[in-house]
């Protein structure tokens, strides 16, 4: 009985020890956790501002970009950019198509700064005027002074309500006034 009396009372002092000691422990872990926590919820916020810092001045530049393109393949713009006097209508056909193609290739990069939408709205600018061409220049006679050709492609822009350029710049516009 005694022993057992002493095995008790050995007993009892090992949790009179052992339980601050884990209330310790349990206290000082949950405060080194929390505090951990919130140190690295300090450094992801750091990290996404500094990310924000970077991307923002790429983005806004990529839609300034595509904003020039729309401008650059305008009918209007692009007709007197790359006529040239003497030459024919299918030349002139020529020269307007590959400077899209050219103006387009130089720009294709500035789809991963913005939305899957607004690179497809550019696309179909782009097909538009490549379509405009094309179909203008169909009703020209190809060996036609080039001049017959620009002053189609010039009426045909003048008649349209809002050209697909156009359309597209006001998308970059509304989709750029998200980020400022």
């Amino acid at each position: 009985m005694a022993a057992m009396s002493g095995l008790l009372s050995f007993l009892l002092e090992i949790l009179k020890l052992t339980i601050p000691g884990l209330i310790v422990f349990f206290t000082a872990y949950r405060l080194i956790k929390s505090f951990l926590d919130k140190q690295l919820q300090l450094k992801q916020v750091e990290l996404s501002q500094q990310v924000r810092k970077t991307t923002l001045p790429l983005k806004l530049q990529a839609y300034e970009r595509l904003a020039l393109l729309m401008e650059r393949i305008s009918l209007p713009n692009l007709v007197l950019r790359i006529r040239v006097e003497g030459t024919h209508a299918a030349a002139l056909r020529v020269a307007l198509l590959m400077a899209i193609q050219q103006e387009f290739e130089h720009n294709v990069s500035q789809q991963i700064y913005v939305s899957d939408n607004l690179w497809h709205i550019v696309k179909l600018a782009r097909q538009e005027v490549e379509q405009i061409i094309n179909g203008v220049a169909e009703q020209v006679d190809p060996k036609a002074d080039s001049k017959v050709l620009a002053d189609a492609l010039i009426l045909f822009f003048e008649k349209q309500e809002e050209p697909a350029t156009t359309k597209a710049v006001q998308a970059i516009r509304k989709e750029a006034a998200l980020y400022l």
